[in-house]
């Protein structure tokens, strides 16, 4: 059974930092794309960073500069490392692993940004 566990979640002030961490079981990371998405209540959940399997990443156009997206395939996980955070990156962020027709879904952490 596939499972990915994501932690590192919270409240964090303006300007702030926090590492998003997701933990995967029953499948090989090194073969999969790995992705971080959010969701606000009443939007579309949207792709933040993407890492694919030759550790090629993408960002949100909202994210770049502040945001990196790494992977440790001999521990099966991927991390957002999140910098200089707004109150607009207040969602759930939820890890994401995809590879042809298989996509796998954490359960989500909450990120929360406020004075």
């Amino acid at each position: 059974q596939v499972q990915l566990v994501e932690s590192g979640g919270g409240l964090v002030q303006p300007g702030g930092s926090l590492i998003l961490s997701c933990t995967g079981s029953g499948i090989d990371f090194s073969i999969w794309n790995l992705a971080w998405h959010r969701q606000v209540p009443g939007k579309q959940r949207e792709v933040v960073a993407t890492i694919d399997a030759t550790d090629d990443t993408n960002y949100a156009d909202s994210v770049k500069g502040r945001f990196t997206i790494t992977r440790d395939d001999t521990k099966n996980t991927v991390s957002l490392q999140m910098n200089n955070l707004t109150p607009e990156d207040t969602a759930v962020y939820y890890c994401n692993a995809h590879v042809a027709s298989l996509n796998y879904w954490g359960q989500g952490t909450q990120v929360t940004v406020s004075s």
